[in-house]
C-alpha cells in the first residue's frame, strides 16, 4: 500500500473514531447522567419503587421510617408512645442507644432499633402493652 492511501485510511479512522467520542459525549453522557438523576430522585421517595435497571433498590433514610411490609408502611413514633417504647427497650438492651421506634409492619406491634453496648445492631419487638417479644440481631 502506498503512504499517501495509508494516510487517508489512517485519516479517516481517526474522524470516525472522533465522531464516536462526539456521538458518546453528546447523545450518551445526558442519557447517563438522565437515569442518574431519576435514580435520585426516586431514592428520594421512601415509597419508590426498586431501580431494577441498576439493580438496587432505592435508598431511604431509616431513621423517617418508611419500610413497608405487609400492607403496612412504618412511621417514627413521637410522645407518649415513643417515650414507652424507648424505655422498654432500654430495659431489655441495658447499654443500648436507640436509633429508632416505630410501628411494625411485620408482626410486632411496635419495634425499637438500637445499637448495643458493645456496637451491634439488635432490633426490638413490642406489643401493644410495650411488652417485649423479642430482641432480633441486625437492624429488620
Amino acid at each position: 500500500m502506498n503512504s499517501k492511501r495509508k494516510g487517508v485510511i489512517a485519516g479517516s479512522i481517526m474522524a470516525a473514531m472522533a465522531a464516536g467520542g462526539v456521538f458518546g459525549a453528546t447523545v450518551l453522557a445526558p442519557t447517563i447522567s438522565g437515569a442518574a438523576s431519576t435514580n435520585t430522585t426516586a431514592a428520594s421517595s421512601s415509597t419508590a419503587a426498586p431501580n431494577t435497571a441498576y439493580g438496587t433498590p432505592p435508598s431511604f433514610d431509616p431513621s423517617k421510617g418508611g419500610h413497608t411490609a405487609n400492607g403496612i408502611t412504618e412511621t417514627v413514633l413521637t410522645g407518649d408512645i415513643a417515650a414507652k417504647v424507648e424505655a422498654a427497650a432500654l430495659a431489655a438492651v441495658p447499654g443500648g442507644a436507640i436509633q429508632r421506634v416505630e410501628n411494625d409492619a411485620e408482626g410486632a406491634t411496635y419495634e425499637a432499633h438500637m445499637t448495643k453496648a458493645d456496637g451491634s445492631l439488635v432490633t426490638v419487638k413490642l406489643d401493644a402493652n410495650f411488652k417485649v417479644t423479642s430482641v432480633e440481631s441486625g437492624m429488620h
